[in-house]
């Protein structure tokens, strides 16, 4: 059984969550229901809600959004239809319609994509789609809200009836009008209306000569307003008609509430499940406006939140297009409580809220803005402290309020229980009230509870680098500025940076020497060494973003040698493909040159075309049959491939060129010929040795002559070897 106290819920602002989802939800009745969301008791029905809420944020990025939810309230009908002998007006019909019509879309569209809402569908089940009522109402409610005249025969006979009064009613008043007209006793406005009738305006001294009914007169008392007799007439038997007709609607509208009373339980479970959904709906919009999502929720106690945000600051800093900085924070059963310390203002507080909010939300069945790697358990309870919690109502010091919190949670702490404790053992003594908090923490430790607390003291940050399942958790600042940096260290204490924040404020240098020298010299050297080593974390810290950064270039450098390697590949089997291409166009060529050589000798034509449609048949077995259209793909590519190769053949064309032009323009030194040496002529092929040289020429041996040569007409081929 999950039990989360109101203390709790108050200290973490949950209800500031509550009123921006209900700002969220289309309809009254909506709105109030999602002011009263709470902590659910039961693990089933949160892991349904959580679900629910998950699907409905879904409908978002697909293209299967769920219908309208907006409905007008059928509450007060719903009290109607429950007593006796009552009857629903027109409007009152129309609205039961029009909440039958939402339900029918919506519960009919859950059906037809079951498989992208399956929890959705399965809410929506309990609820029959009926179109008896719309039906009924229809049958006898026209579209501007009036009762129909074929409603019922009776309605429809008195309906002609009343309008063949009226129209004897407009034709006496006419008549009785120029009648009194043409005797003159009618004012210059002639005639005028009361109490909804046609009346005439009669001058006041001819009043007695016009028969009728006297309706009222003019303030000056000039014109006396007279309703014609023969109208009058008329005028009493339409009243009867019209009393009639009244009575008619009202049996007609109480057929159709006796009608729908059997549905009562119907319309009231539609009503419900349209609220419901406008809830689901008010969560998964306030997911979607920060990035929430259902991450995975482990059976073990371990939670491990990565990237987490606290809501109400990431959506104030949205509003400013100001940055919010997340945090990384795990409770694990190895690490079950976290000692966050360091200076004031650098963020402990809010890490605390943070987790203890994302926490209730979730319980409550809500998505939290985390990373999509995260993991969350379920805990019975939650306790926090946090806040100034003087009481001037009950004569309470802060000191002895925290101490009735602390005998609370010692009452209610066990391994199923998450304490959230800020500033802990403040309000008193340091020294006693140190003494006494490391007691309360020793035992909420002992108790397997899991924990985060914010503290200043000393001893507390020595407990949980001594206790094996408590971590140390800092703050980080700039060592340079001082300025928070908002980002949560685990596995070291924070140093307060005491001297050092009154240093940067402008206090004096002989003041603070003199502070340091009142307190214990121990005390100044291990806060200084704290000091030191988040520094040290500090600069870490920058030079791990930068190692960071630098992977990522290399990654981003990788991925496109990997481009170019894929797109050489293409090529070269393109290339691959030419050359296979050239090499059998070559063998071909060959072949038919070896038949033209056997025609040349032997001049045998039968030979010769035999030869020839033999090697055409051979080709031809090997092409596969292609339509004209792929014929012309494979062609174009064709092309591309050759006019790409000679482009290419042509820049190394002109390369060797340029360097064979470069090799004239420079000649290379000639080697000093000697006798044995192996040479050519620079035009020639054969190569002979020299067996003699005089004055710059050389007498060259070929083995079947020898020959006087010129030495700058030679080429050295080998020298001859040294012995």
């Amino acid at each position: 059984m999950i039990h989360i106290h109101e203390k709790t819920l108050q200290d973490l602002e949950f209800q500031t969550v509550l009123q921006q989802v209900s700002e969220l939800c289309v309809t009254p009745l909506g709105l109030e229901k999602a002011l009263e969301i709470s902590p659910y008791k039961n693990k089933d029905d949160l892991y349904l809600s959580l679900q629910l809420t998950n699907e409905y944020l879904s409908s978002f990025y697909n293209d299967n959004r769920i219908p309208n939810h907006g409905f007008d309230s059928i509450t007060k009908e719903l009290k109607l239809l429950r007593i006796e002998n009552t009857f629903l007006e027109v409007h009152s019909l129309k609205k039961i319609v029009s909440i039958s019509i939402t339900v029918n879309a919506i519960v009919v569209f859950l059906k037809k994509f079951e498989e992208y809402y399956p929890n959705l569908n399965a809410f929506a089940s309990h609820i029959e789609v009926t179109k008896v009522i719309i039906e009924k109402v229809d049958a006898i409610v026209d579209r501007f809200g009036d009762i129909k005249d074929n409603a019922s025969n009776l309605l429809f006979d008195l309906r002609q009836s009343i309008n063949k009064i009226r129209g004897k009613i407009n034709s006496s008043f006419s008549s009785a009008l120029n009648t009194y007209h043409n005797l003159e006793y009618l004012d210059d406005i002639r005639e005028s209306v009361v109490d909804n009738k046609r009346v005439l305006a009669v001058k006041a001294m001819y009043r007695r000569k016009v028969k009728g009914a006297i309706m009222g007169g003019s303030k000056t008392g000039s014109i006396v307003y007279i309703e014609p007799e023969t109208t009058l007439q008329y005028s009493r038997e339409l009243n009867n008609l019209e009393y009639e007709e009244s009575e008619e609607v009202i049996r007609i509208l109480k057929d159709v509430t006796n009608f729908m009373r059997p549905f009562l339980t119907l319309l009231s479970d539609c009503q419900n499940l349209l609220i419901d959904v406008d809830v689901i709906s008010a969560k998964a919009k306030y997911a979607k406006s920060m990035n929430a999502i259902l991450p995975k929720i482990s059976e073990d106690k371990s939670m491990v939140l990565r990237d987490a945000y606290h809501p109400l600051l990431y959506l104030n800093n949205l509003e400013k297009k100001e940055k919010t900085f997340p945090q990384t924070i795990a409770l694990k059963q190895d690490s079950r409580i976290i000692v966050i310390s360091g200076p004031n203002a650098g963020g402990k507080s809010i890490t605390l809220k943070t987790v203890g909010l994302l926490q209730v939300m979730l319980q409550s069945g809500m998505l939290i803005p985390v990373h999509e790697r995260s993991s969350v358990c379920l805990f019975d309870r939650i306790l926090s402290d946090i806040g100034d919690n003087q009481s001037i109502e009950n004569h309470l010091s802060t000191y002895s309020y925290r101490l009735k919190q602390m005998n609370y949670f010692l009452k209610k702490c066990n391994q199923n229980t998450l304490f959230l404790i800020d500033e802990f053992g403040t309000g008193s003594d340091p020294e006693l009230g140190g003494a006494l908090a490391e007691t309360f923490l020793e035992e909420f430790y002992h108790r397997e509870a899991y924990g985060i607390i914010t503290t200043h003291y000393s001893n507390l940050k020595i407990l949980a680098n001594e206790l094996p399942h408590m971590l140390n958790a800092n703050m980080l600042f700039d060592e340079r500025t001082l300025e928070p940096l908002f980002k949560l260290v685990i596995g070291q204490a924070g140093s307060s940076f005491t001297f050092e924040v009154a240093q940067k404020n402008g206090i004096p240098y002989s003041l603070i020497n003199r502070a340091k020298k009142k307190i214990e010299r121990s005390k100044v050297r291990f806060d200084a060494t704290i000091a030191k080593l988040q520094k040290e974390r500090s600069r870490l810290e920058k030079t791990g973003q930068s190692l960071k950064l630098n992977e990522r270039k290399k990654i981003e450098e990788a991925d496109k040698l990997e481009e170019i390697n894929v797109k050489i590949q293409k090529k070269l089997e393109s290339y691959q493909e030419l050359y296979d291409s050239n090499q059998r166009l070559i063998y071909l060529g060959q072949k038919v040159n070896d038949i033209a050589e056997k025609y040349f000798e032997n001049k045998q034509k039968r030979e010769l075309m035999a030869e020839l449609f033999k090697v055409v048949q051979i080709e031809n077995s090997k092409r596969k049959k292609v339509s004209a259209k792929q014929k012309k793909v494979i062609k174009a590519k064709e092309t591309q491939v050759k006019q790409e190769a000679e482009k290419k053949v042509n820049v190394i064309r002109k390369k060797k060129k340029a360097e064979k032009q470069k090799a004239i323009e420079s000649p290379k030194p000639k080697p000093i010929l000697k006798i044995g040496d192996r040479v050519r002529l620079e035009d020639g092929r054969a190569v002979g040795s020299i067996d003699k040289i005089e004055k710059n020429k050389a007498v060259v041996n070929y083995g079947m002559f020898t020959t006087n040569v010129s030495l700058e007409q030679l080429e050295l081929v080998e020298a001859v070897k040294s012995k």
